[in-house]
């Protein structure tokens, strides 16, 4: 889409040509008009979707100079970084000099910022705890506020900072709002529930060009910790289909846990590869488990370990997402024609890892239904407002909730049967 058609000003498409800009991205074709139109938007996209370019463009055509000292747009994001990075996006593309713009993501005191603010401000850049310390102190005037705007959500709800950000929101009074993340799941929807009302959520995928030939890949979500567990020993009952499978977490320390907390009615079925007590049932080294018949089941952390040579290995398990998806996709691309099945639990905190996965293989991960025996341990949840008043853009499209939402017609699924009878068809393709 050209950038004409973004219905900027020509002060702008000429800043975005200079820029090196050619087109639109897909993201910002969807959700330019309603940024300009006012209304509230959720917008998802993956890294590179030009989300970041997208609201800077939207608030330069939509904010006029005055010489009022309050801001008029609060810009929140997860991490210094990242705030010096949007601030020089409107630096490359804002040609009014005029424009004021300050940046609250220091770690000392507050009063030099407070300082800067009293001077004058049109936009501010800022991390949530920074920015609410200084409101909390009267340094950050809301009562100006046109737009109000929170990029990386995803990361901030990682972060632990719902609160702050709650806290601005509300302070804010009546003002447009923007939301801008990767993934939408169940944390996130708790923390903008709390100040949104009737937003329009808007989604891109991008999977790239190509697709990598990869092992079978399965998906389960789960809400915690702990039904990971219930869920693992549950699939791990049929030891006829199990018979070896290899189990990731991300640490040692993991690693134990998980070996003390599977079922097994005999020793020596559980192992954990390298493990950190010398009195625990482990390997040193792969090849002794693949050689031992009655070791059915080798908990491997990343943490420290070498690649390994999963060979003759027909289930692995990623029971933590990895945090380097490098370390996920140095398992699952082919290198041979062995049959493997992959299979990934993960809690909403991990769905950006996901994305990223799904992003680098051009393709999405299969989601499966949870077994109806599955118990879900219990967590006990901050009360919001009805999701049912979350409007999407179509009405009869996909509804939002988290790692239990409707799936979309590409990824849902026309069979009904469980991981048990599909590992079984998969073995016996691989023996026939």
């Amino acid at each position: 889409m050209s950038l004409e058609k973004l219905k900027l000003s020509k002060q702008l498409v000429t800043a975005m040509t200079d820029a090196g800009y050619i087109s639109a991205t897909e993201i910002q074709a969807k959700t330019m008009s309603r940024i300009l139109g006012g209304q509230d938007i959720i917008a998802v996209g993956p890294d590179g979707a030009g989300k970041t370019t997208n609201y800077v463009l939207g608030v330069l055509m939509r904010l006029k100079y005055s010489t009022d000292e309050a801001p008029k747009v609060l810009i929140l994001v997860p991490s210094k970084e990242k705030a010096l990075e949007v601030i020089a996006e409107f630096e490359k593309l804002n040609k009014n000099r005029n424009l004021r713009i300050i940046g609250l993501y220091g770690t000392g005191g507050t009063e030099q910022d407070v300082l800067d603010l009293v001077d004058g401000v049109d936009i501010v850049v800022g991390l949530p705890t920074r920015a609410r310390a200084i409101y909390l102190k009267l340094g950050l005037n809301m009562s100006k506020l046109q737009m109000f705007i929170v990029d990386d959500a995803e990361v901030i709800v990682k972060q632990g900072m719902q609160l702050p950000v709650c806290e601005l929101a509300r302070s804010a009074g009546k003002c447009q709002h923007l939301i801008f993340t990767t993934v939408v799941h169940e944390k996130l929807n708790n923390m903008i529930d709390q100040f949104l009302n009737f937003p329009t959520t808007l989604e891109v995928e991008d999977l790239g060009e190509s697709k990598a030939n990869t092992h079978e890949l399965l998906l389960y979500p789960v809400p915690n910790f702990k039904t990971k567990i219930n869920l693992l020993n549950l699939l791990l009952r049929d030891d006829e289909v199990f018979d070896k499978v290899v189990v990731f977490v991300n640490t040692r320390l993991t690693a134990q846990k998980l070996g003390k907390s599977l079922h097994s009615a005999k020793p020596g079925v559980v192992s954990v590869l390298n493990p950190l007590f010398f009195d625990e049932d482990g390997f040193d080294h792969i090849e002794d488990f693949k050689e031992t018949p009655e070791a059915r089941v080798l908990i491997v952390a990343n943490e420290g370990s070498s690649s390994l040579d999963l060979s003759g290995i027909p289930f692995l398990f990623h029971f933590e997402v990895p945090e380097k998806k490098e370390t996920f996709l140095s398992r699952i691309v082919k290198s041979n024609d062995e049959e493997v099945v992959a299979i990934t639990f993960s809690t909403d905190m991990e769905l950006v890892e996901v994305k990223k996965i799904e992003q680098s293989i051009g393709k999405k991960l299969t989601v499966m239904e949870l077994p109806e025996d599955l118990v879900i341990d219990k967590v006990t949840k901050s009360t919001g407002i009805d999701k049912s008043r979350i409007v999407k853009e179509k009405n009869d499209g996909p509804q939002g909730g988290g790692a239990y939402h409707e799936k979309k017609e590409s990824n849902s699924k026309d069979y009904n049967y469980g991981i048990g009878q599909k590992a079984k068809m998969t073995m016996k393709k691989k023996h026939s």
